[in-house]
């Protein structure tokens, strides 16, 4: 397979529920100034979003350095993670009624085992006017393809909205994002009828494939990363993204 021929030396072999494998993609988003730079532009996306709100909650957050972008950021893992603010499972958040500004994640609502859960969560820890921003895998034509050949994780969008709990990274259905607020909009507003969908926008689609991401090698270098991007910028997000960013806002 081909992504086995292109996987990444440092994490072959180490399962994805290893806390070590968190610390090494660490390491290789640090060390592809491409992929890097990927972060960076989502980071400045949620942060945008954000705003000047000071109760701000990462999840999932070992691999990445949001709080370098978002100083106010309390950052956690569902792992035990060197350089997190606290160890927090994103269907039982340890926080107070309508204590937190804002959730972001990058890259984490498609682990979550039981997404109904965590978004009841969410509706009770977040104060009315509060944010849930995200960038996640996105069903389209292209992405599909993309993320049933060269991607590791299960990638489902006939599923529906919960995964199997092999593990609290392994277990997965990329194309969760996608359901939920895409194809299960109206039964997402039914049952969550306090969230309102601010913005739903595609993006990306090849840059990550081309930086390699946290588990394949890069493919180009970084200095190339404008230039993707402008390239990308016209072609139709609909058909041909791999990410989306995603932006909740809670009502009274």
């Amino acid at each position: 397979m081909i992504g086995n021929l292109l996987q990444h030396p440092l994490t072959r072999g180490l399962s994805l529920d290893d806390p070590r494998t968190t610390l090494l993609r660490r390491q290789i988003i640090a060390s592809k100034p491409f992929l890097r730079r990927i972060y960076a532009e989502w980071y400045a996306d949620l942060t945008d979003a954000v705003g000047e709100r000071h109760r701000v909650l990462e999840l999932g957050s070992g691999a990445g350095f949001f709080k370098e972008v978002c100083p106010q950021a309390v950052t956690s893992e569902i792992l035990l993670t060197p350089g997190v603010d606290l160890i927090a499972d994103a269907c039982v958040l340890p926080f107070a009624d309508a204590s937190l500004d804002a959730i972001t994640m990058t890259d984490v609502f498609h682990h979550i085992p039981d997404v109904g859960a965590f978004l009841t969560e969410a509706t009770r820890c977040v104060k009315p006017g509060g944010k849930l921003v995200m960038v996640e895998p996105w069903y389209t034509p292209w992405s599909g393809w993309v993320y049933s050949h060269l991607h590791p994780e299960p990638f489902e969008p006939a599923a529906g909205w919960e995964i199997p709990s092999n593990g609290p990274l392994s277990g997965a259905n990329g194309a969760l994002p996608w359901i939920v607020f895409k194809r299960d909009a109206a039964l997402f507003a039914q049952r969550f009828p306090r969230w309102r969908i601010a913005r739903i926008q595609p993006l990306m689609p090849f840059a990550y494939l081309l930086s390699g991401g946290v588990s394949l090698r890069a493919l180009v270098p970084g200095w190339l990363y404008p230039g993707v991007r402008f390239m990308e910028s016209h072609l139709r997000q609909e058909r041909w993204a791999m990410f989306a960013f995603i932006e909740l806002e809670l009502g009274e």
